[in-house]
């Protein structure tokens, strides 16, 4: 199977891994490092094997599959919930158990599911997210459905201009205010991140909301103010206050002794951004977006009294 398409501005400076995956959302990730590899992949009659090469509007692009892998994608059905619509953008609440972006040709996913709802604005162009949320992490995620606001917002994650916050229940008695400023490297083989001094910077502030010296729990609230790969879970847990149910990076007696909780409890609370932004992202300027506590932690918070801050 062969695919020709002229490049549009929707597709301009992106990189060619993520216009592959956005003409393709089905597309696992490791099909198109596949066709890369094998040189299936050209830009203006030219093999290009670089997953990171930028690609310019105007360019024919050609692609030569060797594996029925391309096909359409499937429709889903499943439930998102929407907290915002605009022109170029959509912003919704993420469920747990759900990727963001499918990991088998068709498999479900947060992009297959706004795929389903008809979002692609644009040919050969399908929604992308601008960010990621580990599978189980539930909350505010941004969906671009542009070129041109997709490439806006990966500056202003790029450049750290809008504010990230999460809600965590730790274990441990966390104290007011923390900060954590370690660098993170990433094991691919594993699946994993550890502090090292040869890793990329991160940087993570935590202030307490609930808990304290009376519980073994506590409630913060997270600033992300870098985008590593299982920062909160990493940062928390180096700091002595693992995520509870977190079961790569947690407290195994305290997982044990909460055996109802079944995934990390960390929520994408909040998503704010700036005033002045791009004006392919005007609708978005000054706005805050909040996704509300999911039940299962709403659940602990009843466990523990913190009734008080169900509401949040």
């Amino acid at each position: 199977m062969s695919f020709r398409l002229v490049l549009t501005k929707d597709h301009d400076g992106r990189r060619l891994d993520r216009t592959l995956r956005s003409i393709w959302p089905n597309l696992p990730l490791s099909a198109v490092m596949k066709g890369l590899r094998k040189g299936y992949v050209r830009l203006d009659a030219v093999c290009v094997r670089d997953p990171a090469a930028r690609v310019r509007a105007g360019q024919e692009l050609y692609v030569r599959w060797d594996e029925p892998e391309a096909k359409a994608l499937p429709r889903h059905r499943g439930a998102l919930s929407i907290l915002w619509r605009g022109d170029g953008a959509l912003v919704l609440n993420k469920p747990a158990n759900l990727l963001v972006q499918p990991d088998t040709a068709g498999g479900d996913s947060v992009i297959t599911r706004v795929w389903s709802l008809g979002d692609a604005p644009s040919a050969g162009f399908a929604p992308a997210a601008v960010h990621r949320l580990d599978r189980n992490t539930t909350g505010v995620l941004i969906v671009a459905l542009a070129g041109d606001s997709l490439r806006a917002l990966e500056r202003l994650f790029k450049e750290r201009d809008l504010l990230k916050e999460y809600l965590a229940v730790v274990v441990g008695d966390a104290p007011p205010s923390g900060e954590v400023d370690a660098p993170l490297l990433k094991d691919s083989a594993l699946n994993t991140v550890r502090v090292d001094p040869e890793g990329k910077e991160a940087h993570t502030r935590f202030y307490r909301l609930a808990g304290g010296k009376e519980s073994s729990l506590s409630l913060v609230r997270v600033e992300l103010l870098t985008g590593r790969t299982h920062q909160a879970r990493v940062h928390l847990a180096h700091a002595g206050l693992p995520i509870l149910g977190d079961r790569k990076y947690g407290n195994f007696e305290a997982n044990r002794r909460w055996k109802q909780v079944k995934r990390p409890m960390l929520h994408a609370w909040t998503l704010t951004f700036p005033e002045e932004l791009d004006p392919s992202l005007a609708e978005l300027s000054g706005r805050s977006f909040k996704a509300p506590v999911p039940g299962d932690m709403a659940g602990v918070f009843r466990s523990l009294g913190w009734n008080d801050i169900e509401a949040l």
